[in-house]
């Protein structure tokens, strides 16, 4: 579906615009990058997917726990969003947090605010990011409560995809996984961008595509000592017709992105720039490029394909890029797109109504 074909106004059966809900800081910490080139030649990755993906370096922790690199990007985004005063933190994560029946959100917490209000753990894999905001906004919504001036929410996201559980390279083909840290701060009062409209369409008919035909285990990698999406996938696929599985797919997706238009009262057309999720180019071209008709130079793409896909982050670090490189100003629409194994699509436009006065200063998403 293209741009002509999205964003008519005023569909039948979608919700009306939201509150005005702003976005008051944002922020990345990433650590340095691996060039896929060192992975080709040292044989952890395939020169033929390698060449099919485009992408030229993924971004690799070395020490850093993924809940700190999480937190590091919260004390930014909060000294940014000039308080950290909040109501609420979720913390949305992919991967293994590095503890077992422990509370990451928590260590955030912690570390980086310092306060007693709820700190929630959000699942949802890829889609993490995109969820925690969709609650972060539900959460908004209900207004300051007695004694706050406006109410607010940070998010953040952390993933490290380390061996022997994960192989960034070969688990997830198509896609090479980095890792980081990343952070937003929502506030129903103050802000430099707002949020004009948000959508989530679930499709748990397709839930088995990550599960495949394994039985459910009792511990963490009962089957398998990696993580194999393709395995699972293909078990999936083996007793469906594919052509039925992208149609339930990109229904969803379709409806997702019509819901954020309506609500934001634009269409494709009009947006500056997107959002899209770290994936390959080959991925990248058919999930989004090619179906909505989205010009590569008006994504993110050059950037993040040096970065990979960072779990349930990638959403909130494009956006910091865009704001954080001085290239957006008062006006301009981004929307976000985002997609999680379950499966769940995501789409939220967001409008700048002010460039920030870090942005252009800084080199944001960099490990300092």
């Amino acid at each position: 579906m293209t741009e002509a074909g999205l964003g008519a106004r005023g569909a039948p059966g979608v919700a009306a615009q939201a509150p005005d809900l702003r976005i008051a800081g944002c922020a990345a910490w990433l650590p340095p990058r691996t060039p896929v080139a060192d992975a080709v030649a040292a044989g952890r990755c395939d020169e033929a997917l390698a060449t099919t993906t485009g992408m030229v370096s993924v971004a690799v922790a070395q020490d850093e726990p993924a809940p700190e690199m999480a937190a590091r990007a919260a004390r930014t985004a909060l000294g940014r969003s000039g308080s950290a005063e909040v109501s609420l933190i979720l913390h949305a994560s992919f991967f293994y947090q590095g503890h077992d029946l422990w509370a990451p959100a928590s260590y955030v917490q912690r570390t980086a605010v310092g306060n007693q209000c709820p700190a929630i753990e959000v699942g949802q894999v890829s889609n993490g990011g995109m969820a925690a905001l969709g609650l972060a906004l539900d959460h908004l919504r209900a207004g300051p409560a007695a004694g706050e001036v406006d109410r607010r929410v940070l998010v953040t996201t952390g993933d490290a995809f380390r061996p022997p559980g994960f192989d960034r390279w070969r688990s997830d083909s198509g896609t090479f996984y980095g890792d980081g840290g990343t952070a937003l701060v929502l506030s129903s009062g103050e802000g430099f961008a707002r949020i004009r409209g948000l959508a989530t369409v679930s499709v748990p008919e397709l839930e088995g595509m990550h599960r495949g035909d394994d039985p459910f285990g009792s511990a963490p990698f009962s089957h398998r000592p990696v993580v194999d999406l393709d395995a699972c996938k293909k078990d999936f696929l083996a007793t469906r017709r594919v052509t039925q599985v992208i149609a339930a797919s990109g229904a969803a997706q379709d409806a997702a992105v019509e819901r954020a238009l309506a609500q934001a009262g634009v269409a494709l057309a009009d947006v500056d720039r997107f959002v899209l999720p770290h994936l390959g180019r080959k991925r990248l071209r058919a999930g989004y490029l090619a179906r909505f008709g989205i010009a590569e130079d008006r994504t993110t793409w050059e950037w993040s394909r040096g970065i990979g896909h960072l779990g349930a982050g990638d959403q909130i670090a494009g956006f910091d890029h865009l704001v954080g490189s001085g290239s957006l100003g008062a006006g301009d629409l981004v929307v976000l797109m985002g997609v999680g194994a379950g499966f769940t699509y995501s789409c939220a436009v967001v409008e700048m109504l002010e460039r920030p006065a870090w942005a252009g200063t800084t080199h944001t998403g960099d490990a300092v």
